[in-house]
């Protein structure tokens, strides 16, 4: 599995209020998204940085959700191109299932 971590700044700062109803009208767009395990999105540095954090089974499939149109979509969302960073995930600790995967 893989993480990846898309950050954004944020053209004005958001309320966390503010920030959940736009990052909600995306969510429905994940589910159901081909290789996604889970996304989290996140508010942070006093509400100037947005993005999600997401589980991927492989970075075929994150590669393959963060397409160019992906890419214009959230440009022109959130007025600033999305910046990715991939993090390999050798150890996953789960303590709603009580598990630890390799």
């Amino acid at each position: 599995m893989i993480v990846s971590i898309v950050t954004f700044s944020l053209p004005k700062r958001w309320t966390v209020e503010e920030a959940a109803k736009v990052l909600r009208s995306t969510a429905p767009m994940y589910l159901g998204k081909a290789g996604l395990v889970r996304k989290h999105y996140f508010l942070a540095e006093g509400g100037v940085r947005a993005g999600g954090i997401y589980l991927w089974k492989s970075k075929a499939d994150a590669e393959a959700c963060y397409t160019e149109e992906w890419k214009a979509m959230v440009t022109e969302k959130y007025g600033v191109a999305p910046y990715i960073l991939y993090a390999d995930v050798p150890v996953s600790v789960d303590n709603v299932l009580n598990t630890i995967e390799t």
